[in-house]
């Protein structure tokens, strides 16, 4: 495997706990190739419980930006995004100077801070990219505390959510944006989540663009993670465009 330069993206707002145990869980993480470096790029969006402040001291090769409350997560996760490619790629497991070095990411990941990453879930993800090749998304799915598959890739106009296999990837059509291992080629043709979304909208259009630009979308074998907090319904209610025009973007 060719040498690996994650941009983990993250955001963040009042939860302060949850946020630490995601940044533990992706420091934990075994396996990796050989000269695998991380930068972790964090937006937090107002925060009144401390997370910046905690996240600074107790993680401080973290890149943390603190922006005002109205920023949405989609935004903030494009401001992520803007800040790994002015920051470079990574520094090892989350040491050393904040952003990591100025040398090209390979990967940008996707991290939602709800989701405590299990011990092999990178080098899972890493895996099926490089067995899928550089024009692949890979999407970690994640389950509740009782085993059930929340967050996954989804398939088809009902965005049926997608059950990981044991051993295989399995393709789907776009994804929820919990997991989301997005190959330097892939960005470069899709880009950003549109800024035109606030929320979960954003990840299902980023999906169907990335589908529509012929990258394969795949679900990495088995469960990348845990959350404690299940799925919000889904729903299209966007600011800027209304229901029917979201639902279209997406379907």
């Amino acid at each position: 495997m060719h040498p690996v330069h994650l941009a983990v993206l993250m955001t963040s707002h009042d939860h302060r706990a949850r946020t630490l145990s995601a940044l533990r869980a992706l420091e934990g993480q075994r396996g990796l190739p050989a000269g695998t470096t991380l930068g972790v790029h964090l937006v937090d969006t107002g925060s009144t419980d401390g997370t910046p402040e905690a996240v600074r001291l107790r993680h401080p090769a973290v890149e943390v930006m603190s922006v005002g409350p109205d920023v949405s997560r989609n935004q903030a996760l494009r401001i992520a995004s803007r800040n790994s490619r002015s920051g470079g790629g990574g520094g090892g497991p989350l040491s050393g100077v904040p952003g990591g070095p100025s040398h090209a990411w390979t990967h940008q990941l996707w991290l939602d801070d709800g989701v405590e990453l299990f011990r092999d879930a990178l080098v899972t993800l890493l895996h099926t990219s490089e067995t899928a090749g550089a024009g692949a998304v890979v999407v970690g799915a994640v389950r509740n505390a009782y085993g059930d598959t929340v967050y996954s890739g989804r398939r088809g106009r009902s965005l049926t959510l997608v059950e990981p296999g044991a051993h295989r990837p399995e393709r789907c059509d776009t994804y929820d944006g919990r997991v989301v291992l997005v190959p330097r080629a892939v960005y470069d043709v899709v880009g950003d989540p549109d800024k035109v979304f606030r929320h979960r909208m954003g990840d299902y259009d980023h999906g169907r663009r990335a589908r529509r630009a012929g990258v394969a979308v795949l679900v990495a074998p088995g469960h990348a993670g845990e959350c404690v907090d299940g799925p919000a319904a889904p729903g299209s209610r966007e600011p800027g465009i209304g229901v029917r025009e979201a639902l279209r973007r997406v379907t």
